[in-house]
């Protein structure tokens, strides 16, 4: 599948879709971490055993985390960071660079790029 370049406003246009995608793949990250400290020793003894109440429990949320990962990137976007709700588009600039338009969950609208070596730490307002 070749990349998908956004424009500013294409990426904008889906801040609605992607911000449905991450509240659900937040919440299922966040069950799957409450539940780690119950949950990480059954799955190191279950591997191979055939599983336990609780990995069955959680399965449903490792699907939705799974699932809302799967349709973010259908969009074309590039999902950085779940905890923060980072995602970078790619995007072309007049004279041919590719850089990222970078967007973070909570933000109102795309306001930030940055170089496609820097990351997050390099953003830069548009």
């Amino acid at each position: 599948m070749s990349a998908r370049f956004f424009t500013l406003d294409e990426a904008n246009a889906v801040l609605p879709r992607l911000n449905e995608l991450l509240d659900q793949a937040m919440q299922a990250r966040r069950a799957i971490v409450e539940a780690r400290p119950e949950l990480w020793p059954v799955l190191k003894k279950s591997i191979g055993n055939g599983g336990s109440k609780k990995a069955g429990e959680m399965l449903p949320e490792f699907q939705r985390l799974e699932a809302a990962v799967g349709a973010i990137e259908k969009l074309g976007v590039h999902l950085k960071d779940t905890d923060m709700g980072l995602v970078d588009f790619l995007h072309r600039l007049p004279d041919g660079t590719e850089v990222y338009l970078c967007w973070r969950y909570g933000e109102q609208k795309v306001a930030y790029w940055h170089e496609l070596h820097a990351g997050y730490a390099g953003r830069k307002r548009l």
